[in-house]
């Protein structure tokens, strides 16, 4: 299957959003489950329950600001 230019840069556009929508969705369906769910709010990993109450589980380095375009090589 060939894929052209303008296919790609739309896929690339709608990502951003079809995947937040899917995460949200995720968290949604897992916490009416009965499960919790991690998250992370800035330097801090918690454990979020259905009843809404949170527990934190381990502080962590605080996100590294990326301007959005940036190439970043992981070597």
């Amino acid at each position: 299957m060939v894929v052209d230019e303008k296919t790609i840069d739309t896929l690339e556009t709608e990502f951003p959003s079809l995947s937040g929508s899917a995460f949200s969705a995720a968290y949604r369906e897992t916490l009416k489950s009965g499960l919790s769910v991690m998250v992370v709010d800035g330097d801090k990993i918690y454990e979020v329950f259905p009843d809404g109450h949170r527990e934190e589980r381990k502080t962590i380095d605080p996100p590294t600001p990326v301007t959005p375009g940036t190439r970043i090589s992981l070597s």
